[in-house]
């Protein structure tokens, strides 16, 4: 049985951070350990607004201690970090990283650099985009950014395929061993298509499925892949077949989603699929 010690947002309703990562990875054959660096109502996207709070300070740390004290934080293999509620919680999740790998030094860190997109709603605290830039990035394993992620972690305008593999490859050069790209967007061959990327010691893949046509696209579909991607990884998945799992248990969750006409994803109706995924889709080594 593996551990994964999931330190990011929680939605009472919905699916986003925690919410959309926990039952996911469990169904999956991981034990969970879900810690929140916020307790929203909603996710910040919802027009009519959202109600909630940023856990204080000290508090990932608190809990942290908790676990080292009944003698069960060396068990855990890998910690994953999403949705800060700000740059000091990703301190304490760094400190917490460090306190893992020396009680366990095979354990992963897992970061999904969660990094804010204004336009479309999603709201960072100020010094969060700075810090996963300038501290998280040195500590990671594993790095799931989206396009405008792994522009502002790498400083480049990626606009095509192959720029995006060098800025993949000069995140590797920095200490990363795995980058999965969650959406290439308009860096991609094909705009109507859902693309991505992944760059890791046994080579570079590209992964196409077709868009679904949601009226409003649902909201933590990328804390979903970086959760499954991770979840395939610790069961002994090769990453090439991680990335193709990955890839055919999120697009049936996208598939239930569309065909009930929801805004949130629909973990639960989709269970089984995403459990036992069928891939049907390739990736193709570039």
């Amino acid at each position: 049985m593996k551990r994964v010690l999931s330190i990011q947002s929680h939605v009472v309703f919905g699916c986003a951070g925690n919410s959309a990562a926990v039952f996911p990875m469990r169904r999956l054959g991981i034990e969970v350990w879900p810690m929140n660096t916020v307790q929203f109502s909603n996710h910040t996207q919802y027009r009519e607004g959202w109600q909630g709070m940023v856990m204080p300070s000290g508090h990932i740390r608190q809990l942290v201690n908790g676990l080292a004290e009944i003698g069960v934080l060396a068990q855990c293999d890998a910690l994953l970090s999403g949705y800060l509620g700000s740059a000091e919680q990703g301190e304490e999740i760094l400190a917490a990283v460090a306190r893992l790998k020396a009680l366990n030094p095979n354990a992963l860190y897992f970061c999904d650099p969660v990094m804010g997109h204004p336009d479309k709603g999603c709201i960072v605290a100020p010094g969060v985009a700075d810090f996963l830039k300038n501290r998280a990035l040195a500590c990671a394993d594993m790095l799931a950014p989206n396009l405008l992620e792994l522009e502002q972690l790498t400083g480049r305008d990626i606009r095509n395929v192959p720029e995006a593999i060098e800025a993949c490859q000069q995140l590797r050069a920095q200490g990363v061993k795995l980058v999965m790209v969650k959406h290439l967007g308009k860096a991609g061959f094909a705009m109507d298509r859902f693309e991505m990327l992944l760059v890791c010691e046994e080579g570079t893949f590209h992964l196409s499925r077709p868009l679904y046509p949601f009226a409003r696209h649902p909201i933590g579909v990328g804390d979903l892949l970086s959760a499954t991607l991770l979840a395939n990884l610790l069961a002994g998945c090769t990453p090439l077949a991680a990335f193709e799992r990955t890839n055919a248990s999120v697009d049936a969750v996208l598939a239930q989603t569309w065909l009930a006409g929801a805004y949130e994803l629909q973990l639960v109706a989709a269970q089984h699929e995403m459990a036992l995924p069928q891939v049907s889709i390739r990736a193709t080594r570039l």
